[in-house]
């Protein structure tokens, strides 16, 4: 086998793998966007911009010793439509290791800000 032969298997294993790696990060990231949509309707709040983000990876070992990657994705969602809350993934492969939603400040007086707003944009431009 010549250099050049080498270079071009070299080559397409390292094109194999990098493509192998791309395909497993997408099904991870399609498992995460379906968790967090499940996980969104059973808490009764809405999932906000219709996908996740990744927010991370690591290394850790599974209970047979094996090293595994752990994704982390984050999310957001609201429950009263107008306060973001985020939410986290974490997976092991495809696999869910873990998942969580933070807490929703509540407001004292709940107000109308729609309307609030609307009123608002009317003043200025009667008065402009």
């Amino acid at each position: 086998m010549n250099d050049d032969t080498l270079v071009l298997v070299v080559a397409a294993a390292l094109l194999a793998s990098a493509y192998k790696v791309w395909q497993l990060s997408l099904d991870a990231r399609e498992a995460a966007n379906r968790i967090a949509r499940e996980t969104c309707s059973r808490a009764v709040v809405q999932f906000l911009d219709d996908t996740v983000a990744f927010a991370g990876f690591r290394l850790s070992r599974d209970a047979r010793g094996r090293r595994r990657v752990l994704r982390t994705y984050t999310f957001d969602y609201t429950n009263d439509g107008f306060q973001r809350a985020q939410g986290f993934i974490v997976l092991s492969g495809r696999r869910l290791e873990a998942v969580g939603l933070a807490a929703m400040r509540r407001e004292r007086e709940p107000q109308h800000r729609s309307a609030h707003a609307f009123h608002l944009l009317g003043r200025r431009a009667a008065t402009g």
